[in-house]
């Protein structure tokens, strides 16, 4: 009997201004909205590491305000993808996992890395990246030991058991390769499953979980997803969970075989701009998937 895998359907950050009023009540103060949306959601991913480091306490509070089955997805920081573009990186690695991460202990959901539209696949610089990450609580403690003096304030103890999971987000059509995949494949790093009017989606599964980023079906970060490009990513999903693949998946590489166990599924939906189309998609999403969900999540958003 195939066993299934894990449903997180959540929003890509929690402080958005038009919220107010609309998904947030009026009179919930600011400092509550994170516990409001973790109410909601099973998993959320946390903006601010991707413009800057955070600090252990910011990380803690955050744990503390969630329940205790709720798990965050991390963005890794742009001065690595972006600003260095993977180049002499190893420092500022070990500043980010030495921030804050492990204080989340058992809430450390995947870390996602998300590369620009202008940068495209260096395989060597690509590969040594991924030979860096840390898959094990272990391994991220000895990676923060290597932080330097510009982190001013370092965490260097964990207590999740879990591993850590790695998703790379591509914005360049150079990526659609099979030494791309492969290499994936090797590092064990799942490729984000983006959904977007302007980068590759590709559904090619490279790791033992899905993470799935949905941008907006028509304009980026703005457009909502109706009732029919909603059922079609809950029988994506079902597929996933149940060990299996969707039919007529774009991919670089053929379908993997199935297998017993299913893949846990984190979901984000990111068309937070202006419009309160995020958390209402991710709702109705989840009404579609109840039957998968833990009973506590059931209905609640």
């Amino acid at each position: 009997m195939k066993k299934t895998g894990a449903v997180r359907i959540g929003i890509s950050g929690w402080t958005y201004a038009p919220w107010r009023g609309q998904f947030y009540p009026e009179d919930l103060p600011q400092k509550q909205e994170l516990s409001y949306a973790a109410r909601h959601f099973r998993s959320i991913e946390i903006n601010g590491t991707f413009y800057g480091l955070q600090k252990p306490d910011s990380f803690g509070r955050w744990r503390d305000e969630t329940p205790d089955d709720f798990v965050f997805a991390v963005k890794g920081p742009r001065f690595i993808t972006h600003l260095r573009r993977l180049k002499e990186i190893e420092a500022p690695l070990a500043n980010f996992f030495a921030s804050g991460l492990l204080r989340l202990g058992p809430k450390l959901g995947p870390i996602l890395w998300q590369f620009p539209p202008n940068m495209a696949f260096d395989p060597d610089r690509f590969d040594t990246f991924l030979s860096l990450l840390p898959h094990d609580h272990d391994g991220a403690i000895a990676l923060s030991k290597r932080h330097d003096e510009r982190l001013k304030q370092a965490w260097l103890k964990s207590d999740g058991h879990q591993p850590i999971r790695h998703a790379l987000e591509i914005r360049n059509d150079s990526f659609r390769c099979a030494a791309f995949i492969d290499m994936l494949l090797r590092h064990k790093v799942a490729l984000v499953c983006a959904d977007t009017v302007k980068w590759p989606l590709l559904m090619d599964i490279t790791a033992d979980f899905i993470y799935c980023r949905l941008h907006g079906s028509e304009q980026l970060y703005v457009s909502g997803y109706e009732d029919e490009a909603l059922n079609i990513w809950a029988e994506r999903i079902r597929a996933w969970t149940g060990g299996g693949e969707p039919d007529n998946a774009t991919r670089v590489l053929d379908p993997l075989p199935g297998r017993a166990r299913g893949r846990d599924v984190y979901l984000y939906f990111d068309n937070t701009d202006k419009k309160l189309r995020a958390p209402i998609d991710a709702g109705h999403l989840a009404e579609r998937l109840a039957d998968l969900m833990p009973r506590s999540h059931r209905n609640a958003a």
